[in-house]
């Protein structure tokens, strides 16, 4: 089998409210592969409020589509490295990172298919769901908002909820955690997310005003360049850190291991260039006791979780158009079901390219 050609492309989708308030729309870069046996994998990175992704396609086009056409697909490890190493001059993160993500998902999608196995069957499945936490309770939402979204979340089941902590005012975050706390009741646990804003002591302040609701994870406290103070906030707060969003390699994430920096990893398919990276990150995290639980994109994300025997929880984002994909699982009873189809599931609706594509 022989890869015959790639289509790469940007799809713009606009989220509901509350999540516009902060996102007025994410995109997808989005590569089909194609082969001369008739297979073709689907492969796409989500560009977080679409920052970038107009490089990252053009690092798709010119840099590693050249690479992987008339290459065997079920290569995959060998094309994976064929891809990374492709550039001496560009680490692959960021921008090169995601391009390669896209490439790797759909690769994977071809030797699942060409398998009839769904990726999490074809790499050793351990379950075949994975439980989920509602996320999002961005800092412009007023108190309204964030317990609105959080019992839609409640209502499907969900036992978690991750809400954002932005403000400047560390006494007004505590607040906002305990309004929304009251209102869901002892039935659902909380975390709370940083995004990077604070320093060691902001986060020892915030933190400790935080301890009472007996939270699952902190999550980000620090830039994310700097493991070190991420592995001081860890080791001054009583709550579990949780990070890795925005590290891209199983180097990185050693480095976190190394430093003892977090209890929970969250390697981002889209990000961490692929499931080839994130499911060794997994395992490496898996060899120090750490769990992971990766950063949105759910509806891939779920295969990796299903391969992990640590392997924690999805982040369930609700915001994607019904008409993108023919079928997005579904959270039911707090509960994602793994796509029993071949490959990693995920089928573009018929249109959505031509509805979504810029440029």
């Amino acid at each position: 089998m022989k890869i015959t050609a790639i289509e790469a492309c940007i799809l713009t989708v606009a989220p509901p409210r509350p999540m516009a308030l902060d996102f007025p729309h994410h995109t997808l870069v989005v590569a089909q592969i194609a082969t001369d046996a008739g297979l073709q994998g689907l492969g796409y990175s989500l560009v977080f409020g679409g920052g970038g992704a107009e490089s990252v396609l053009a690092y798709l086009e010119t840099r590693l589509k050249p690479l992987l056409l008339g290459e065997d697909p079920l290569a995959v490890e060998k094309l994976w490295e064929k891809m990374y190493r492709g550039d001496r001059g560009v680490r692959r993160v960021g921008i090169a990172g995601m391009a390669l993500s896209a490439l790797d998902i759909g690769l994977w999608d071809i030797a699942g298919k060409a398998a009839e196995l769904p990726l999490y069957k074809l790499w050793g499945a351990v379950r075949d769901s994975a439980d989920c936490y509602g996320s999002g309770g961005w800092g412009s939402y007023t108190e309204k908002d964030l317990i609105g979204e959080a019992e839609h979340y409640a209502a499907l089941g969900c036992r978690y909820y991750k809400m954002k902590i932005h403000h400047p005012d560390p006494e007004v975050n505590r607040k906002r955690v305990a309004a929304v706390k009251k209102a869901l009741g002892p039935g659902v646990s909380m975390m709370v997310d940083v995004n990077q804003k604070l320093d060691l002591a902001g986060n020892i302040r915030q933190a400790a005003l935080l301890e009472e609701f007996d939270l699952v994870w902190y999550e980000e406290p620090v830039n994310s360049d700097d493991n070190a103070a991420c592995a001081e906030v860890a080791a001054a707060i009583r709550i579990p850190v949780a990070t890795g969003e925005n590290h891209y390699n199983r180097y990185e994430f050693r480095d976190l291991i190394e430093r003892r920096a977090a209890r929970y990893l969250m390697p981002d398919i889209c990000r961490a260039n692929g499931y080839s990276e994130t499911l060794k990150i997994g395992h490496l995290a898996a060899a120090h006791g750490v769990r992971v639980t990766p950063h949105v994109v759910y509806e891939l994300s779920v295969q990796v979780c299903g391969t992990l025997a640590n392997g924690f929880l999805v982040e369930l984002m609700d915001w994607m158009p019904p008409d993108l994909f023919e079928v997005l699982p579904q959270c039911v009873n707090g509960v994602i079901r793994i796509p029993e189809r071949p490959g990693h599931g995920m089928v573009l609706a018929k249109g959505a390219v031509a509805k979504y594509r810029s440029g």
